[in-house]
């Protein structure tokens, strides 16, 4: 193997990344080295690599230059002397870019997402400590090699395209949100903005966890037509701008009302479709919130106490509820042939970002394949 390797890295915020050459990182004793194969360009990418300093200063982003890829799926190639995990060179897997200190009080008790450190690899973090997770791996998909914790990989049959699992963060996000609602076979679930690249995942998750009904909205008709396509008798598409949306729902669903709420709209939606949207949920319904709505929500307590109603915020998945999707794909119960690949070269980068604003919603899925 080389010693070398090339790696697309932003050098100044703004700017077009770069493609260099630098050395092929070393393996420590509880890490692992990864070949990427192929590394998903998420949709607010260029968000945070122009607007986020100015937008989200409290969100850490790594000292420059950086490699990003938050999404990343390869073969592994090296493990590091104390891993002891059923993890060996040529093993195909998913890198969850989900990084935590392991030593705080949040990572003691097993609950790593809500480490007061945690980061997202090759993107941004959460906290003070996120400088010093980047300096350990500062290593990401838009590079050939990267190195992982081995706690943090997903294994993948053959049946799963490293494209395929490019697209697990989103999808993750998805299915641990249904999860923490507590979703079950034969409920129902309404999701609020069901053609997006959250929505889609919430969709095709909702699906293979035995919904009975998904209510999934969404502006563009076209796409709403085309999502109802994959399971015409279990989802039901929502025009935005038509009759509100708890009015459809309540009519549909006999006045009950939908079990879960998805919340997966985009920073520019209107406060008013997240209202109209929780409405639409029964007593003691739960939703939960994975989307970007920028403006505050204005719920008040009093119906919520008396409707037994609750509103979560959800973050990332764990590698646990990726081993999950990873089989659930596997038996078929987890659709993934529904993502449409659009692959570009490490050189194209920039040329990958720009595809990702002329996109077809959320079944478009981009990819920088090595």
């Amino acid at each position: 193997m080389s010693k070398m390797m090339r790696a697309a890295r932003l050098h100044k915020i703004g700017e077009p990344f770069q493609v260099d050459s630098i050395p092929v990182p070393e393996v420590r004793p509880t890490d692992v080295l990864v070949e990427v194969k192929a590394a998903g360009v998420v949709p607010n990418l260029r968000n945070v690599v122009t607007k986020y300093p100015e937008w989200f200063p409290f969100l850490p982003l790594p000292a420059l230059p950086a490699i990003y890829g938050l999404d990343s799926a390869g073969v592994v190639k090296e493990v590091g002397a104390q891993v002891r995990a059923d993890i060996k060179p040529g093993d195909r897997v998913y890198v969850n870019p989900g990084l935590s200190c392991g030593s705080c009080l949040a990572c003691r008790r097993g609950d790593p997402i809500n480490c007061t450190s945690y980061t997202f690899q090759g993107y941004f973090g959460f906290g003070a400590g996120s400088q010093q997770i980047f300096e350990d791996y500062p290593y990401a998909g838009f590079g050939e090699y990267l190195t992982a914790p081995v706690s943090n990989l997903v294994k993948l049959p053959d049946s799963i395209s490293f494209e395929q699992a490019a697209r697990f963060g989103y999808l993750g996000t998805s299915y641990s949100a249904l999860r923490k609602a507590q979703f079950s076979p034969g409920q129902t679930v309404l999701i609020d903005g069901g053609t997006g690249t959250l929505g889609i995942g919430a969709v095709i998750c909702a699906l293979a966890m035995g919904a009975a009904k998904i209510f999934a909205t969404g502006r563009n008709t076209t796409l709403l037509e085309k999502l109802q396509q994959l399971d015409p008798s279990r989802i039901v598409p929502i025009a935005l701008g038509t009759l509100p949306t708890a009015e459809i729902v309540m009519e549909a669903t006999g006045g009950y009302g939908v079990d879960v709420l998805i919340e997966a709209l985009g920073p520019n939606a209107p406060v008013s479709s997240v209202l109209d949207s929780f409405n639409a949920l029964r007593r003691g319904g739960k939703a939960i919130n994975i989307g970007g709505v920028a403006d505050p929500v204005p719920l008040e307590p009093f119906p919520l106490m008396c409707l037994q109603k609750s509103y979560i915020g959800s973050l990332w998945f764990t590698t646990a509820e990726g081993e999950d999707m990873a089989a659930m794909a596997h038996a078929g119960t987890l659709n993934l042939g529904v993502y449409e690949h659009e692959r570009f070269s490490l050189d194209q980068v920039n040329e990958a970002l720009d595809a990702i604003d002329q996109r077809g919603g959320g079944f478009t899925n981009v990819v920088i394949i090595h």
